[in-house]
């Protein structure tokens, strides 16, 4: 690519990156982007951009404000139909890479390190220098014919005039590779949700939205990341990613069903030395009864704390539930680092919630 050329498209990635930064909140807001995610790109709705360029000239019209008119009269064509093309958006990729980038500037958040006790490795191989022996497919076109010539320089035999390279065995140079182990820190994201009769549309999409920029945030953090997802009324049970956002709400609420759930997963697939866990709740502060929630503290506290790195609490609010469940957690685990506790109003509030919950780097 000319030089010229790829130094306009950084400056047009800078500047999509710029608007993206300055937009944040919204974007954090609208589900409109995520329907647009590809396994590593994300297509941002963005309005036209056009970059300003300054005009040497005499300025003939008087002015900003001047000119013909009163004060609070109408422009002409204010509000009317008319047969001009209109402005037109586009849609901009911007990498995941990128967005947690943007993400973790805008909302400070420190770059997480690993518990790391156990880590999974890959084999990269590397071309690391020039042999004289290997497969065909390694063959050095270059630096075969270089030895070639020099051979024959060497014997008195090239002659410029003629130039003709004959390639013998001696002369056959082959890329040469090494392979290498790097470790890659795992990580298991445990979403769970409450999909009682009081967690309505508009609730199930906020953990959504910010389900999305965790996954966003974690994925930069870590090499291998993979993610459960539970809900539960008065019954928990694992399911798919796409379950977990469209399932209908009905039923009662027993939190405890998918604390015990959230346990047996970690016990049967995520060792703690080899893993490191989040657990993501989010609910509308509803539970069945006060019994239910000493056993939810009880899990939490004796099963499930000892093995996590954070276990987050988001509470959304529905006009339906009580949000006792957020202060009785709030009381009984105050003073643990690992419990980060959260209360999302409504979409606006997710940015201060995913500051609340990756804030400490965990």
């Amino acid at each position: 690519m000319p030089l010229n050329i790829e130094q306009d498209l950084q400056r047009f990635r800078n500047i999509v990156k710029g608007r993206v930064r300055g937009d944040l909140k919204k974007f954090m807001s609208n589900g409109e982007m995520i329907g647009k995610q590809g396994e590593k790109f994300v297509k941002i709705p963005l309005p036209e951009i056009n970059i300003p360029r300054l005009r040497y000239g005499k300025n003939e019209t008087g002015g900003v404000g001047q000119g013909e008119g009163q004060d609070g009269e109408k422009v002409p064509g204010e509000g009317e139909a008319g047969d001009q093309a209109g402005e037109h958006g586009f849609d901009a990729e911007v990498s995941l890479e990128e967005l947690a980038e943007i993400l973790a500037e805008e909302l400070s958040l420190p770059r997480i390190e690993p518990r790391g006790k156990k880590q999974l490795a890959s084999v990269h191989d590397r071309y690391t220098g020039i042999a004289r022996v290997g497969p065909n497919s390694l063959r050095h076109t270059r630096r075969t014919y270089q030895a070639a010539l020099k051979r024959q320089v060497a014997a008195g035999v090239w002659n410029p005039d003629r130039p003709v390279l004959i390639p013998t065995k001696d002369d056959m140079r082959f890329r040469s590779w090494k392979s290498k182990q790097e470790p890659q820190s795992s990580a298991a994201i445990l979403y769970v949700m409450d999909v009682s009769g009081s967690m309505g549309k508009e609730q199930k999409e906020i953990v959504r939205l910010e389900a999305f920029w965790i996954d966003t945030w974690l994925k930069a953090n870590y090499k291998h990341l993979e993610t459960r997802f539970i809900i539960h009324d008065a019954v928990a049970k694992e399911v798919d990613r796409e379950t977990f956002f469209r399932v209908k709400e009905s039923g009662g609420t027993l939190i405890s069903s998918a604390y015990a759930l959230v346990e047996s997963l970690i016990r049967e697939h995520y060792p703690p030395d080899e893993w490191n866990l989040y657990v993501f709740q989010f609910s509308d502060g509803d539970n069945w009864s006060t019994s239910d929630t000493r056993s939810c503290m009880e899990l939490l506290r004796d099963r499930i704390l000892p093995t996590v790195n954070l276990f987050a609490y988001g509470q959304v609010e529905s006009e339906y539930g009580s949000g006792q469940f957020l202060q009785d957690i709030a009381a009984a685990f105050n003073d643990d680092e690992r419990v980060v506790i959260s209360r999302i109003p409504d979409r606006d509030a997710i940015m201060g919630s995913i500051r609340d919950f990756l804030g400490k780097g965990r």
